[in-house]
């Protein structure tokens, strides 16, 4: 899933500006990992899962040792009622916190940059003039393609005000929140599904025909063949994202391939790691239980090159 990127920063006619890198449209929400939940050919999908992307990659450059103490100090942590066993709802609680800490350091970093009078709250205002700078009137004349950062201007405020739910022009940090990443908000539905028409539907006519759906994914150059996994694409267009098969995506069809009914993750894996690590089957995990199935949880040097050689062999 793409998420929106802003905050590169430019100069024009020697005024500095932040204007933001063209969007990356929001698609689905995030799974847990990028890699696929395959126990048997390792454990990184648990690890980032557990951690959290970041932290993953931190554990995996420590000894096994280092890693299994740390363990132990989040285990702890996870306990939150401290009576020594780690139940679902503690486990699923953890999941989902690690996950959405990548979206609150995400808004934490743009807080800083766009609340300038450090009320507490961003007001539109503050944000336009922070992102685009301070020659609105100008109709971007200094801007070499102008059409491209009016429709963004466009674009952001009309996201704005559909964060804004008191219509007040100002964003508390839950609205801001929801403007940055208006994936995880359910009142935004409609903003993400008009994006997503809007940046793939090239001829204008409000809906995603199979060219534009593939075109979106993929571009041959010089050519070249098309991959299985195109193949694969428009096959998943023809009998499953075009459900009323004529042969176009609309907004309700869009809504089902982007937003679909909504999955837990963390619910899921919450329950996954459960059932591998208890083994006396009372629904919840000891301290003893997590340790000793560590690698699932956390990575390490060892347990990467015990990866590799898997890789290896099966590249063999």
């Amino acid at each position: 899933m793409q998420l929106l990127l802003l905050g590169t920063l430019a100069l024009f006619v020697g005024v500095t500006v932040a204007v933001p890198a063209q969007e990356k449209r929001v698609h689905l929400k995030p799974d847990l990992s990028d890699h696929v939940h395959d126990d048997a050919h390792g454990y990184q999908y648990d690890h980032e899962a557990f951690l959290g992307k970041e932290e993953a990659k931190t554990f995996d450059q420590l000894s096994p040792e280092e890693s299994k103490e740390r363990l132990g100090k989040i285990v702890d942590r996870i306990d939150t009622d401290k009576d020594g066993f780690i139940s679902h709802a503690e486990l699923h609680h953890w999941i989902k916190h690690r996950q959405r800490r990548y979206i609150e350091e995400n808004v934490d970093k743009h807080w800083k940059e766009y609340d300038q009078n450090k009320d507490g709250k961003i007001g539109w205002i503050e944000y336009k003039n922070t992102t685009y700078g301070y020659y609105m009137d100008a109709e971007f004349d200094d801007v070499d393609d102008k059409a491209s950062y009016k429709a963004m201007l466009t674009r952001d405020e009309r996201r704005f005000k559909s964060a804004d739910r008191d219509g007040d022009g100002v964003a508390t940090r839950e609205e801001f929140t929801a403007f940055l990443h208006p994936e995880e908000f359910d009142h935004m539905r409609d903003i993400v599904i008009q994006e997503t028409i809007e940046d793939i539907d090239k001829n204008g006519d409000g809906k995603i025909d199979l060219r534009e759906y593939i075109g979106d994914m993929f571009a041959p150059e010089n050519g070249e063949n098309e991959p299985d996994w195109v193949t694969t694409e428009k096959k998943h267009f023809s009998e499953f994202r075009d459900i009323n098969k004529d042969g176009f995506l609309d907004a309700s069809e869009v809504s089902h391939w982007i937003l679909p009914g909504e999955v837990d993750h963390a619910d899921n894996e919450a329950r996954h790691l459960i059932h591998e690590t208890d083994k006396d089957n009372d629904d919840k995990i000891t301290k003893k239980e997590i340790l000793a199935n560590w690698n699932m949880f956390v990575g390490s040097q060892a347990t990467n090159y015990g990866e590799d050689l898997t890789k290896r062999h099966d590249e063999l």
